[in-house]
């Protein structure tokens, strides 16, 4: 995964520098009102990082148990254990974020595969809630929007898997399946529940060897804080609310909302499993914000939300952004968009990626915006969602 900012803030109050001077051209706003959502606008001489930042409230709300494992990112070694961590009776969301990376000595298909064992005394039940499986491949934007969209509209299984104590079956059986050539990276998101005390076990071996056989027998596990990653272990904090402090007005120009950036909003803290030790996801990566925005319109123009790759020319790796969200109608009905919606990623400015237009009530009241995003995996963070003012024919 990718990201690269550093942090501190709680609340989070922050004020940019006066954007008066950027304003949509004509030609600019003609081809925002003709874009379909999720498609790629330039705009010339108008994106920069440089908006005011609209102060936010952020609090955590009731959510699963979140594990991820994304450290070492790349597993080196054509046999370990990348993650091992034990949950409770409850709700876990669990996201699968790891590369094959063996080279010497030299390159190797391998298999990528999660396991959970019952660590109880009795039968265990695991219900799928969310659920995403996806081919392993080396296109790790594709999996990182497509995964993201994919699993924001997922729905409960009906099938019980049921576990008897001590024993260990794949959380994904499609993980046992697949080949995972060198580089590939596996990816899923999982939401289940589990009704006794679990053992949750990320493990690369090779393609003959099934996960229980694998589990037994490797001792190895790797140490987290590599060079490569966002972070392992387990966090309380699988979830979010945010709404603005300030109603947003189109009088007062764009503005963006910044979360995911280290700074005004912290990385989530957790614990590592192997080593006890303090875990920090670097990007938060797979926890959910719900935002609500309250906004108006005092001098009758719409408003636009569009995103953009403000991380383009900070780093090499940061060529491009891909992502999805959930968001409420307005021009488009409500709905799951991929960010963008027909190209694989929006590089940098001038692109900007439309994600909704919304429409002013007539005497000007207050309205709320809603939306559900998550740090896109894969791309540099943050990401700005910006509100733009725009004239309506």
């Amino acid at each position: 995964m990718k990201l690269k900012r550093n942090l501190i803030a709680v609340t989070l109050f922050f004020i940019g520098l006066s954007s008066s001077a950027q304003q949509l051209t004509k030609q600019q706003t003609q081809d925002l009102l003709k874009a379909d959502q999720g498609a790629i606008v330039r705009l010339d001489n108008f994106l920069t990082e440089k908006y005011p930042q609209i102060p936010y409230l952020k609090y955590p709300t009731p959510g699963p148990q979140y594990i991820i494992s994304d450290d070492p990112e790349y597993i080196r070694v054509p046999e370990a254990i990348a993650l091992r961590e034990n949950v409770n009776p409850g709700t876990v969301r669990f996201y699968l974020y790891n590369v094959n990376g063996v080279k010497e000595p030299q390159k190797m298909d391998r298999k990528i595969v999660a396991m959970i064992k019952n660590t109880g005394k009795a039968t265990m039940r695991i219900k799928m809630l969310k659920y995403v499986s996806q081919a392993p491949s080396t296109n790790y934007f594709k999996l990182g929007k497509e995964g993201l969209a994919s699993f924001l509209a997922a729905q409960p299984s009906e099938n019980v898997v049921l576990v008897k104590p001590g024993e260990a079956v794949p959380l994904d059986n499609k993980l046992e399946s697949y080949v995972v050539k060198y580089d590939e990276l596996v990816h899923g998101f999982y939401e289940f529940l589990v009704d006794q005390p679990a053992e949750i076990t990320v493990l690369q071996t090779d393609l003959k060897t099934s996960g229980k056989e694998a589990l037994k027998r490797i001792t190895n596990v790797l140490p987290p804080k590599t060079k490569s990653g966002a972070g392992r272990g387990i966090y309380g904090v699988s979830n979010y609310h945010v709404n603005n402090i300030d109603v947003i007005d189109t009088k007062n120009g764009t503005s963006a909302l910044i979360v995911a950036d280290g700074a005004t909003d912290p990385w989530i803290i957790g614990k590592e499993g192997t080593t006890g030790q303090q875990a920090k996801l670097a990007g938060n990566y797979g926890v959910m914000y719900e935002v609500e925005m309250k906004w108006k319109s005092s001098d009758g123009k719409g408003l636009a939300l569009m995103t953009w790759n403000s991380r383009s020319a900070d780093n090499q790796w940061c060529s491009g952004m891909a992502a999805a969200m959930k968001v409420s109608g307005g021009k488009f009905k409500e709905g799951i968009i991929q960010l963008p919606k027909n190209e694989l990623v929006t590089k940098a400015a001038p692109e900007a990626v439309l994600i909704q237009v919304f429409t002013p009530k007539a005497n000007g009241e207050e309205q709320t915006i809603k939306f559900t995003y998550s740090p896109p995996g894969a791309s540099c963070l943050p990401t700005p969602l910006i509100f733009v003012p725009i004239d309506l024919p």
